[in-house]
């Protein structure tokens, strides 16, 4: 276990130091070592400046087997603090599916709505499984 647990630190280690993404597979390497092995949904968000640097990433809940609720305005509210120009939603699916389910649509294109009225940018919403990643953006629906 404690081998596991030093794997997992180091792998978040490199992560952050690439604090650049350019990619839906850089967010994944970011963020698989946070949400790899959970047995209940955590859902986060990344905030990113004009060159895609990572500002902050905050977890914005933690829910259940199946879901977890969010917030949009605690979400936007601290991209204003932050003077975020674009987001990153991602969450995991502890049960292993890649398929966005229709609350994961839904909640992208609310946040999309309302983020670009505060001249916010949603730049994709990654899935997250232990194995692979969905990116909302790859596959057209951001």
């Amino acid at each position: 276990m404690a081998a596991l647990e030093l794997g997992r630190r180091r792998r978040l280690s490199e992560a952050e130091q690439r604090a650049v993404v350019s990619s839906s597979k850089d967010v994944y390497h970011l963020m698989k070592p946070l949400l790899e092995d959970l047995e209940l949904e955590q859902f986060w968000v990344l905030y990113l400046n004009n060159a895609n640097k990572v500002l902050a990433k905050l977890n914005l809940s933690k829910g259940g087997i199946t879901a977890t609720l969010v917030d949009v305005r605690l979400l936007l509210k601290r991209a204003s603090a932050l003077n975020s120009t674009g987001l990153i939603l991602c969450h995991n699916h502890p049960c292993g599916t890649l398929r966005a389910t229709d609350a994961d649509c839904k909640l992208t294109e609310k946040v999309k709505v309302f983020a670009k009225l505060m001249d916010i940018q949603l730049l994709d919403h990654i899935i997250v499984t232990d194995q692979s990643y969905f990116s909302f953006a790859d596959t057209g629906r951001i």
